[in-house]
Order: C-alpha cells, then sequence, then structure tokens
C-alpha cells in the first residue's frame, strides 16, 4: 500500500512552512511514529512521524522547501517491511557501547545531511550549538539562530563574505529564521496599524515577597511547583481585566470584540527565539495550576514542544523582562489584541511612607494598548487596579 506523506494542518494565520531536515531517505525503512522531518513554521517546529512501518519509496520535495498545509511530500510504502535485525544484530552494538561511549563523546552530535552541509558551509563547531529538536538534536533553524547571535564577533566564514588581508570590517549574512521573519513582519504591522501608547506605574512589591517566602515549601510539597511571582500578576491581571472589559477587547474591522473568556499569552524565551504561549481561561485557575501550566510552556519552549494550538489565540499578553534585567520598556502589541502589560525587574528603592523614607522592593508595570479602542482613563485604572491587588493580594482571593 502507497501512503501519502503530507504536511500537517497548519493554523489559519500559517500558509506555509519550511521543511527543515529528512532524517529518513530514498528507500530506507522505518518504523511507525519514527520522526521523517522537521518542519518549521512561523511559530514552532513540527515533527512528522510515520504513520506505518514500511519503505520511503519516494521524496517528492526536499530540504529547505517551502510547503503548503496538507501539501504531499513523500511516499511510504507499507507492503515491504522493515527487516527485522537478528539476535547477533541486536547484541553487537551493546558489546561495542563500553569502546564507542568514549569516542561519540569527543565527535561532533549526529546531523541531517542538510544540517551537516550548512555546518561545514560556514565552519562551525555543532558541539558550540544548542539543540532544539527531540533529544537535543540540532535543526537547521538552530544553527541559523547560532550564526544570527555570534555574527558581530565573528568573522565571516569563505563562504559568506572573504576577508581579505588586513580586512578589519568583516560583514556576514544569513536569513532570517521563520521565527525571526514572523516576529518582524507582526511588530511592524502593530505599529502600522494600532495607534499604540504606553501608561507607567510602579508597584511595590514586598507582600507578594512575604507570601511566597512564608508558602514557598508548602506549595512544593503540596503541588510540587514552586510559588513565583507570575501567578500574582495573571491573577491580579484577570481581575483587573474584568474591571476592565474593554482591555481585553480587540477591533474586527468596524467592530468591537469583547471577549467573555480570559486567554493570557506568556512571553517565554526559546533557542529559537521569544514566543508567546496562551494559558487559555486563566480566570478558573489556581495559583498552583497558573505556576504549574507557566513552567510547563517554558519547558516546552526550551525543548521545541510547543504546539500551534497552545501559540494560536490569546486575549492578553503579559511579557517579563525583568528577567533579563530590564527596568522599563514599553512592550509592543500583539494582534489582535488591544494591550500588553510589561512586567520589569525588582529593585529595592526608597519610597515615602507614612511621611517616612524607606527602602522596597519595587517594580515598573508598562501598559502598552491601542488607543483607537482604549482610552488613558482606562489604561491607567487597569495598572491601578493590579497595583491594589498586588501590594494587597488579599483582594484577588476576597474578589475586591
Amino acid at each position: 500500500m502507497q501512503i501519502e506523506i503530507k504536511v500537517p494542518p497548519l493554523a489559519e494565520s500559517l500558509t506555509e512552512a519550511t521543511l527543515l531536515a529528512w532524517h529518513k531517505q530514498e528507500g530506507e525503512s522505518v518504523r511507525r511514529d519514527d520522526n521523517l522531518i522537521d518542519i518549521e513554521t512561523d511559530k514552532v517546529v513540527l515533527e512528522l512521524p510515520a504513520p506505518a512501518d514500511g519503505v520511503l519509496t519516494r521524496i517528492i520535495r526536499e530540504d529547505g522547501s517551502l510547503v503548503a498545509s496538507q501539501e504531499v511530500i513523500a511516499v511510504l510504502d507499507t507492503t515491504v517491511q522493515p527487516a527485522a535485525a537478528t539476535p547477533a544484530e541486536e547484541a553487537a552494538p551493546v558489546a561495542e557501547t563500553a569502546a564507542v561511549e568514549t569516542a561519540v563523546a569527543a565527535e561532533a552530535p549526529a546531523l541531517s545531511p542538510a544540517v551537516r552541509k550548512l555546518v561545514e558551509e560556514q565552519g562551525i563547531d555543532p558541539r558550540k550549538i544548542p539543540g532544539s529538536g527531540p533529544g537535543g538534536r540540532i535543526v537547521k533553524g538552530d544553527v541559523l539562530t547560532y550564526l544570527e547571535r555570534a555574527a558581530p564577533a565573528s568573522a565571516p566564514s569563505p563562504a559568506i563574505a572573504p576577508s581579505l588581508p588586513g580586512d578589519a570590517r568583516p560583514e556576514q549574512r544569513v536569513p532570517m529564521t521563520r521565527l525571526r521573519a514572523r516576529v518582524a513582519e507582526r511588530l511592524l504591522a502593530a505599529r502600522r496599524d494600532a495607534a499604540i501608547l504606553t501608561t507607567f506605574n510602579e508597584v511595590n512589591v514586598q507582600a507578594v515577597k512575604d507570601i511566597r517566602a512564608r508558602y514557598q515549601e508548602k506549595m512544593q510539597q503540596a503541588h510540587q511547583v514552586r510559588l513565583g511571582f507570575m501567578s500574582f500578576f495573571v491573577q491580579a491581571a484577570v481581575a483587573a481585566l474584568k474591571k476592565f472589559p474593554v482591555v481585553n477587547a480587540s477591533i474586527d474591522g468596524e467592530d468591537i470584540v469583547y471577549h467573555g473568556y480570559y486567554d493570557i499569552g506568556i512571553a517565554v524565551s526559546s533557542p529559537r527565539g521569544l514566543v508567546v504561549p496562551v494559558l487559555r481561561n486563566a480566570d478558573r485557575f489556581t495559583f498552583a495550576e497558573t505556576e504549574a501550566g507557566i513552567a510547563e510552556f517554558a519547558r516546552k519552549a526550551q525543548d521545541g514542544k510547543l504546539t500551534i494550538e497552545e501559540l494560536s489565540g490569546g486575549t492578553f499578553t503579559i511579557t517579563n523582562g525583568g528577567v533579563f534585567g530590564s527596568l522599563m520598556s514599553t512592550p509592543i502589541l500583539n494582534p489582535p489584541q488591544s494591550a500588553i502589560l510589561g512586567m520589569h525587574a525588582i529593585q529595592e528603592r526608597p519610597v515615602a511612607e507614612n511621611g517616612q523614607v524607606v527602602i522596597r522592593p519595587m517594580m515598573y508595570l508598562a501598559l502598552s494598548y491601542d488607543h483607537r479602542l482604549i482610552d488613558g482613563r482606562e489604561a491607567v485604572q487597569f495598572l491601578v487596579a493590579m497595583k491594589e491587588s498586588l501590594e494587597d493580594p488579599a483582594r484577588l482571593l476576597l474578589g475586591l
């Protein structure tokens, strides 16, 4: 039986994807669920598993090809079953493992043909590249990301820009990853299509720190998750969104869409760049469930396991530049959302309390919003509501 291997269904917002690297070649036997190829979209890198045992008889689209949703890219013949390994063949690798492990540890990681070609062209040591594929495998996007980050400090490879003797002005040109290109496109669209304004406030997070210190151990024991800052900010944001539903709304043509649910996008970093998975129905989550959900997103982002569904939608976004040391910034909208909250670094600062100057852990908050929909009064009051909830977390429990 001949089975057509197709590109998985993509989200409505995605029109095409890139074939990164075939892990099986024409004529090679495959087992059901073996990863045939990595497919990069604007949001995630997908694995395409084999639907059955058989032989990959034809590869229609090569590495680096742009493909559409449901496009046929290969053919699998299930009438030819993979040959089973004999007991002797199975035992041989086991007997040789101890002698081989030491040598393999010093060698470069296993690479697909496309990745190996790119690494060799750029003169890169693959052991220096963090892999985002399954089991830490290096995919083409990892190499491009490594080149992009290393460009300012690295001399250009001969394949890109040969250096002349005495040349003190080297340059290196590498293509954008699909994720970076998509981010650039969306940022420009947000600037072009929305009237973005940012308002600021500051929050004393001493009460949050005290609660974390008091209940951190009990939270870990009861729920196997650490109590972080993000759950407080997510819960405070949901409470404020309920008071000011226009901040949770969006513009569709000449209509305003008021969302009766709270899908909070949480910006997290990954080896491929910044991604925004969505915590759906965040108003129904406990603090422990919120922390567990965010921790799971972070793990999946690092492993390249986030799905298109997890990265789609959202009614409001929270981004925390404070983890990188940012003291203040103006976040850019994540269309079609109308507002985004920026968290920043906590800094001990002198503040006035009851006529006295005291030192308190302070954080600047920034709310960027679409002024076409949200007035300054609503934006300011939204931040004030968040400030009140964070400085007196009992409000979150009492619904005040």
